[in-house]
């Protein structure tokens, strides 16, 4: 088997619950379009990871054992062999780990390995594989693990913040940092000093590492995670702590390294998301048949065709209508 530059994994298993009602438990943010595109979010992440790998031998999904019909039916192309399914949800670093273990069985612990959010938007394709490329270049090098810094645009408060350390190299044309400290959410004011400073980024939530890398560091600041899953596998899932990869291994290793990347991205964690991604000089973002009166800066989501919203004198308004639900 030839092992690529590159093995990337989705992370499916989020419930994005500030969508709701149109997100549901059977039916989560990536299996939707909020784009206005008519590809769902996990569609669109797993096209343009292809793009960089070039066949979905070696392209992987983790998701929660309740929603693997609908990875299905939204990737019938995926093996069912690169389908991993947890028995529950225990945040992103049990996950990772036990990714991290699959992944390695079948390509060897030197393989470089990726992990991607099923949901974000992603404006420049090009400029973001060539990120990635410059990413596995300096993990395939280095005892790194790699995370995607997005320059930010404003000083948000709902996102991490990375603070570039000492220069790292160039990698195909992209600058590397040693990982100074991660700051989680910030107040405002500590925000606008980040922002002024040019030392931060934002932390997109995307890893590239080798197997081999993650996995000792892991077995150093995790025991309690990779332990029990080399040992039991998944019949220790339910035993493992609920923690976050940012958490459990990216705030403590010794090995962090950040790529700057200014690919335009976006979580998409709620409707402000959707409203700052699609907003035009019109009066108001339309996905669906809206009639309106007097009606400015609203956001409007009807998931059916046939359904008509009608507002009048609303102002700064989110309307989602789903079924039989409106919000």
């Amino acid at each position: 088997m030839t092992t690529p530059a590159l093995v990337p994994v989705i992370l499916a298993g989020g419930k994005g619950e500030r969508f709701w009602p149109l997100s549901r438990r059977s039916k989560p943010k990536q299996f939707l379009s909020l784009d206005g595109s008519n590809k769902s979010l996990l569609q669109a992440t797993a096209d343009r990871l292809l793009k960089l790998v070039g066949t979905w031998e070696d392209l992987w999904v983790v998701t929660a054992a309740h929603l693997a019909d609908g990875v299905r039916e939204q990737l019938p192309e995926l093996p069912e062999s690169n389908l991993l399914l947890e028995p529950e949800g225990r945040d992103t670093a049990p996950a990772v780990a036990w990714s991290t273990l699959e992944v390695a069985q079948r390509y060897g612990r030197d393989v470089v390995v990726g992990f991607f959010p099923a949901d974000p938007w992603i404006g420049d394709e090009e400029g973001f594989r060539a990120t990635l490329q410059a990413a596995a270049e300096l993990a395939a090098e280095q005892p790194a693990i790699v995370t995607l810094g997005i320059a930010p645009s404003y000083p948000a408060t709902g996102y991490g913040y990375i603070q570039q350390g000492e220069p790292a190299g160039t990698y195909t044309g992209c600058a590397a940092y040693r990982v100074s400290r991660f700051t989680e959410k910030p107040d405002r004011a500590t925000a606008e000093q980040f922002l002024e400073s040019g030392q931060f980024c934002w932390n997109s939530g995307m890893f590239i590492f080798r197997a081999s890398v993650a996995l000792d560091e892991l077995l150093v600041y995790a025991p309690d995670i990779l332990g029990p899953l080399e040992a039991n596998g998944l019949a220790a899932y339910s035993t493992l702590p609920k923690i976050s990869i940012d958490y459990a291994l990216m705030e403590k290793t010794q090995q962090a390294f950040v790529l700057p990347a200014s690919f335009g991205w976006d979580d998409l964690g709620d409707w402000n998301a959707i409203d700052r991604l699609l907003k035009t000089d019109q009066p108001n973002v339309e996905l669906g048949r809206h009639v309106h009166l007097d009606t400015h800066g609203a956001l409007v989501y009807a998931s059916d065709e046939n359904d008509v919203v009608v507002t009048i004198g609303l102002e700064d308004t989110v309307i989602v209508r789903d079924g039989n639900v409106t919000l």
